[in-house]
């Protein structure tokens, strides 16, 4: 990714806004687009490309109202106002930070610490009982022991409406822990990485690269579970059951098992007698490759660009990546990343699945409880088309 492709030069701002350079100027000056030097020329302005756009599809709000609603629910119009995530100038920000640098140190904890805007507490004052509750469920797949963990504490837990922040970050930790216990499959002590790497039996550096892959997932705007949390928490539900809610929505193919379907591709393409041709093949048959490029970076998905430049991983696997980015023009994602990730390290299928759940976790439940402080019922109308 280049940095300098996220600003342009004052004509392109001004022949992309449809305005004069008095025009952009004003902007500039009341904060609606930002600035920098030049690097080639520091007495011009280089312009904000992403603070254009924004101002582009501001200007388009003439639109009639019904338009502006069928659009918003598909990577359109924000819905809802939330100060804890937000991808801006190709980068994934956790209140002001950027995700990339918290995780090149930080663990989920500090992460959720930042989300959650709280102290981390003491990891085992935390698990003492969740630890118990979380390796309970006997269930096959992670998959499946989460669906029965998330539906018991549903049942349990006390509703978020009228609680405290206090004990609903107490019982947020709790969910946190128990839930990542549930996933790996057993209760063990430590940081959340160092539980998820004892029951994958890996080194200090696997270990290392796991708690990167859960901080760099930890929060993603509104996506479609989040959104589903968020739905649930309105209504003053149990942290338990707006994670479920949203669980629900994680679980289906075009979601949360992005990463599984991407890893059946990596494997198919590194076992291709002719990976070229493979690739070639795909697209030709115009079968979506599962794994490439996001909507909300248009240059790279920053995580996977950050998780891989960790990861350092064998040409094997690196190889065939980048032959699938060049043959296709697209770019890797997460899902991509976690795949590669997964084949680097020798972990289990379930683990893409497994990492961006419990990751996750830690933001749907920020959003729950951001939810339940606006006090607010998210209750939007349908546009009845029927007869």
């Amino acid at each position: 990714m280049k940095a300098n492709d996220l600003w342009i030069t004052r004509q392109a701002a001004t022949e992309a806004l449809g305005v004069r350079q008095q025009t952009l100027y004003a902007y500039v000056s009341r904060g609606l687009i930002r600035t920098k030097p030049d690097s080639s020329d520091p007495r011009r302005s280089s312009y904000s490309k992403y603070d254009i756009q924004a101002l582009v599809e501001r200007k388009r709000g003439s639109r009639r109202r019904t338009d502006i609603a069928t659009g918003a629910i598909a990577w359109g119009e924000p819905v809802l106002e939330s100060a804890i995530s937000t991808v801006r100038d190709g980068q994934l920000i956790f209140r002001g930070r950027e995700a990339a640098e918290l995780a090149n140190r930080a663990t989920l904890e500090e992460a959720a610490g930042v989300l959650w805007q709280c102290d981390v507490p003491d990891a085992a004052t935390i698990a003492r009982d969740a630890s118990l509750r979380g390796a309970s469920s006997k269930a096959a797949s992670a998959k499946a022991r989460a669906f029965d963990y998330l539906a018991a504490m549903a049942n349990t837990q006390p509703p978020s409406y009228g609680r405290s922040e206090t004990l609903q970050q107490n019982d947020a930790w709790a969910l946190l822990y128990g839930f990542a216990d549930t996933l790996a499959g057993e209760a063990t002590t430590g940081l959340i990485h160092q539980r998820l790497a004892s029951a994958w039996g890996l080194d200090a550096r696997g270990a290392d690269i796991v708690r990167r892959a859960l901080v760099l997932i930890a929060d993603h705007e509104l996506n479609a579970s989040t959104f589903a949390v968020r739905v649930a928490a309105s209504t003053g539900a149990s942290l338990a059951a707006s994670a479920l809610a949203g669980f629900c929505a994680l679980s289906g193919p075009l979601h949360g098992q992005a990463s599984a379907r991407a890893l059946v591709l990596l494997d198919r393409i590194v076992g291709a007698e002719d990976a070229k041709s493979y690739i070639r093949a795909l697209v030709e048959r115009g079968e979506p490759f599962l794994g490439f490029n996001h909507q909300l970076y248009p240059l790279g998905d920053i995580r996977a660009i950050n998780l891989l430049r960790a990861l350092k991983a064998s040409p094997r696997w690196m190889r065939a990546l980048r032959l699938a980015e060049k043959e296709t023009g697209l770019l890797a994602n997460v899902d991509m990343a976690l795949a590669v990730m997964t084949r680097e390290l020798g972990l289990i299928d379930e683990a893409p699945f497994v990492l961006f759940a419990i990751g996750r976790m830690t933001g749907w439940l920020a959003h729950a409880m951001e939810q339940r402080q606006t006090g607010r019922l998210i209750r939007p109308r349908a546009r009845y088309v029927g007869l």
